[in-house]
């Protein structure tokens, strides 16, 4: 009997034409679905059928509950190596395997450079003002000479320091696990968390979500940055404490944030990011570019047919 197997998180619809699926049709009978995440009871009934289910990132979340209402499931394929909506200790135990694949690594830290150069020159105001058939409605800022602060050092953070040193910015880092030494790998100053904030004029946050990072940039953070300074957030959304920063903004007490990632996603309709004239938001684009995609489909394709025939790859399990 064919494998039953769901797509799910299409949200452009772009899943079907961005690799070739055909492999497939050997192995069983693929469904492709472009609602977003719904309440429990509309999951298990969209999802029931299914034997094998792609997710992509972090879009929909399968925690234990989900999962024990799933009993025809038998494997998830998640985009990436990592995904913390997914259970993977319950998973384990109801006999569901995981598997991932692996990430293009430079579209996170593009996207993070193409918002500090939009936010820092206004793009979007002057280009809306362009239509508007307005004229030069304000002054840029310069990036060269000025200090960006990359909070987590990691692949991601460590291009974005990359392109911060091409156009002539102090660059500095901390997180929980930075060392100077690793830091002066990269060409990067080590400074402690206090002085990050404090001295960047730019702060990108490119740290992955984790226990110790949720909630890390808070009040007292914030606090700490400059009037002037601009805040990025291409990582994820609840590493930044959002009402604290939405109170920043409101008075002024932090220039400006572009944003990418958020608490809750989609963005609810009425949330301050979509109107504070402060924010450059954009729905969590990091990752979502043609090559990502390529790259996480096709990897799925090659997990579900390793699986098939009986040798699964790129299995995923629970951190001991």
């Amino acid at each position: 009997m064919a494998v039953q197997i769901a797509v799910i998180d299409d949200w452009q619809d772009v899943a079907r034409d961005v690799v070739d699926w055909s492999p497939l049709d050997a192995v069983g009978h693929v469904t492709f679905v472009h609602d977003y995440p719904a309440d429990r009871d509309t999951l298990v009934e969209r999802l029931q059928c299914f034997e094998v289910i792609c997710v992509m990132r972090e879009r929909t979340t399968f925690d234990e509950d989900l999962l024990q209402r799933l009993p025809r499931l038998k494997l998830l394929l998640t985009g990436g190596m990592r995904n913390a909506a997914l259970d993977l200790e319950a998973a384990a135990r109801l006999g569901i395997q995981v598997c991932g694949t692996q990430s293009y690594k430079h579209a996170a830290p593009e996207l993070t450079w193409t918002l500090i150069m939009a936010l820092t020159r206004n793009l979007v105001q002057e280009a809306n003002a362009l239509r508007a058939g307005l004229w030069q409605q304000g002054l840029g800022g310069d990036l060269h000479g000025k200090t960006l602060g990359i909070l987590g050092l990691g692949s991601i953070g460590t291009r974005v320091a990359q392109f911060g040193q091409v156009f002539g910015m102090r660059v500095i880092a901390w997180s929980q696990n930075l060392t100077a030494e690793r830091a002066a790998e990269a060409g990067v100053t080590y400074v402690s968390k206090q002085a990050l904030f404090e001295q960047a004029d730019i702060l990108s946050v490119d740290l992955v979500l984790g226990e110790r990072s949720r909630g890390l940039v808070d009040a007292q953070a914030l606090g700490w940055m400059k009037p002037s300074a601009l805040l990025v957030n291409t990582a994820r959304g609840p590493i930044v404490d959002e009402a604290a920063l939405i109170d920043a903004l409101r008075h002024k007490r932090l220039a400006g944030a572009a944003l990418d990632v958020f608490a809750q996603e989609p963005l609810p309709a009425d949330h301050p990011f979509r109107t504070l004239d402060n924010v450059l938001a954009t729905p969590h684009v990091g990752y979502v570019t043609q090559q990502n995609y390529q790259l996480f489909y096709s990897l799925m394709i090659e997990d579900l047919l390793a699986w098939a025939a009986g040798q699964p790859i790129r299995l995923l399990t629970a951190t001991p």
